[in-house]
């Protein structure tokens, strides 16, 4: 039988509906895009679990989210003046807390102490963006690989490279806004922790990692070309990092860098992480589980035994919903290029063995969302130059969801032709109106439910309102 007809037959048997060797019941793959490119795809999901996408094409940061029906129009979310850094193991990073969006990513080129880190947001669910707010505070030096998390308000925490104007004394440095995007802290230091001499790989994106005050920020280190992966440990936030760990202890010492990292998640004490390490002789995926409050990491375990035909596994990711947890990566088998999926519906009871091969053939890199009872999955397909997408069902255990409190936010009138009355049922902590562009026209702390603002230019203007942590936005149409 013709190869290309047999993994054709194959990959409609992986997509006919379900349940795989991990539980889940799997649904058909769909492309999500079709003419804008595939480097890097990254996934989050709003508060009604549909997903966010965010790619790079073309340096551009690529969007889209599902509507309800189908993947929207996909957009820019970088204006025109800011290209973005991306490759097939690098680009732009997405974060969500509820309806609330963070998309960073680098301005190119990459190696100008001029081309900053930015965060961009939004609060409807990703139907509007806000102007960049630059993150990074590099003065002379360089910086890039930025990666977004939230803490447990919703507010962003930014991670990126940082090294000085030759390019050297590379290390990762640590960003934390507390106005959810509007303004960034000055960057602490997150790596450095395997020895005084120690820095970083510096072609391997970090991740970071969130909860409560725990912050862990995950990377490839290079302590004399021993490239093993570290956590850099905070426990104030992400304002100061006071220990590291150590999450794999292979001792893979290499000349050159591997250009992949690292991923990881927290559940209650433990730092569960995954990385790729190829001490063994070949590039395989590794999960390693530390406890953080005893303050030293593990050793990882690979998460494939014996695979026929095996000679590569990478860009490992992996994500979480109360105590379901999954894991993706690429592997290289007899030739064929898979995504595959280890899943457990419960981690406290460990994660099973088995796992499922979401595709076949042609597969760069992997992301996975887990939310409400779905797991989401998507790829870099370079066989159709197109990012794909399953989704899959499991039964929930925790039925655990981290869902943000609504504000109910009135706007009136609207379209109004001057003065807008803007109303809550909760007390108003912060108001802020933007136009078009990004722009802040109008901030406040009330402190009441009711304030009157006047606008005096006609155009579309955004009204976005914090409560207790909380965010509601509501688009604004003055008439003159």
């Amino acid at each position: 039988m013709n190869k290309n007809l047999y993994l054709f037959i194959a990959f409609l048997l992986l997509s006919s509906f379900g349940q795989a060797q991990t539980g889940i019941t799997w649904n058909s793959g769909m492309n999500i895009n079709s003419a804008s490119g595939n480097n890097h795809p990254r996934i989050a999901v709003d508060g009604s679990g549909n997903p966010l996408v965010v790619w790079n094409h073309n340096n551009n940061a690529m969007f889209t989210r599902w509507d309800g029906n189908a993947f929207t129009m996909p957009m820019p979310v970088n204006p025109m003046n800011i290209t973005v850094a991306g490759a097939a193991w690098m680009g732009p990073d997405i974060a969500s807390y509820g309806d609330t969006v963070y998309v960073v990513f680098k301005q190119t080129p990459e190696n100008s102490d001029t081309c900053h880190i930015f965060c961009t947001h939004s609060y409807d669910g990703g139907v509007n963006f806000s102007a960049p707010v630059q993150v990074d505070d590099i003065a002379d030096s360089i910086s890039r690989f930025p990666t977004v998390t939230t803490d447990d308000l919703g507010n962003p925490i930014v991670a990126f490279m940082k090294f000085d104007a030759t390019f050297s004394d590379s290390r990762w440095a640590v960003s934390r806004s507390t106005d959810f995007g509007f303004s960034f802290s000055i960057d602490t230091k997150a790596s450095g922790w395997s020895s005084a001499s120690s820095l970083i790989c510096d072609c391997c994106p970090g991740a970071l990692a969130c909860s409560g005050n725990t912050v862990a920020m995950v990377y490839r280190d290079n302590d004399n070309n021993n490239r093993d992966s570290w956590a850099g440990i905070s426990t104030d936030g992400g304002y100061t990092f006071s220990y590291g760990m150590p999450i794999d202890q292979n001792n893979w010492n290499i000349f050159s860098c591997p250009s992949t990292g690292g991923d990881a998640v927290i559940i209650g004490d433990s730092l569960y992480s995954v990385y790729m390490n190829g001490a063994s002789g070949t590039s395989l995926v590794y999960m390693n589980a530390s406890s953080i409050s005893e303050m030293n990491g593990s050793q990882g375990i690979a998460l494939a035994g014996s695979v026929p035909g095996l000679s590569l596994q990478n860009y490992p990711r992996i994500a979480s919903d109360g105590t379901a947890m999954a894991v993706v990566w690429k592997q290289v088998v007899s030739g064929n290029d898979q995504c595959v999926i280890r899943f457990t519906n419960d981690i406290t009871n460990g994660l099973p063995m088995q796992y499922d091969t979401v595709d076949l053939s042609n597969v760069t890199n992997a992301d996975v969302a887990v939310y409400g009872g779905k797991v989401f999955v998507i790829w870099q397909d370079d066989g159709s130059n197109t990012i794909k997408i399953r989704t899959g069902s499991f039964n929930s255990t925790t039925g655990v969801q981290e869902t943000a409190v609504s504000v109910s936010l009135s706007v009136f009138p609207n379209p109004a032709s001057s003065e807008v009355q803007i109303t809550s049922k909760q007390v108003m902590d912060e108001v802020v109106i933007t136009n078009a562009l990004g722009q802040i026209v109008y901030h406040d702390l009330p402190g009441a439910k009711k304030i009157s603002v006047n606008l005096n230019i006609a155009g579309i203007y955004f009204v976005t309102v914090r409560s207790n942590n909380v965010i509601a936005a509501q688009k604004l149409t003055v008439l003159h």
